[in-house]
């Protein structure tokens, strides 16, 4: 499973879940230039309201989050999770780690 956090017609984030693939092997084109980053964020980690920088998967590799929405739901999220981040306009999001540290990888998605 992967959650989308996009932009709705109402300039709110919501969360949306998309299924993997079912084929044993999916290939997936990665634009030239891309990168992987690594993140290690403290336990104790917030951030406020804010949207995407950009469409980006995030990987959880280890530690949990908890991303909120605009209508008060909120997701938790732990290693092997993928979150697809497309809210780049709008309220946004906030992020918090749960108690631990995090680390994550986001891969940018092309445009």
């Amino acid at each position: 499973m992967i959650t989308r956090i996009y932009t709705g017609n109402d300039g709110q984030t919501h969360f949306e879940d998309l299924s993997i693939p079912a084929a044993e092997i999916e290939n997936v084109a990665i634009q030239a230039g891309t990168s992987i980053v690594f993140r290690r964020f403290a336990g104790d980690y917030f951030s406020d309201w804010h949207i995407a920088p950009r469409r980006q998967y995030i990987f959880i590799l280890s530690g949990r989050m908890a991303i909120g929405i605009g209508d008060g739901s909120t997701r938790t999220f732990g290693p092997g999770d993928v979150v697809l981040a497309d809210d780049l306009t709008g309220q946004g999001h906030t992020t918090r780690s749960l108690g631990e540290p995090r680390v994550s990888a986001t891969v940018v998605v092309a445009q």
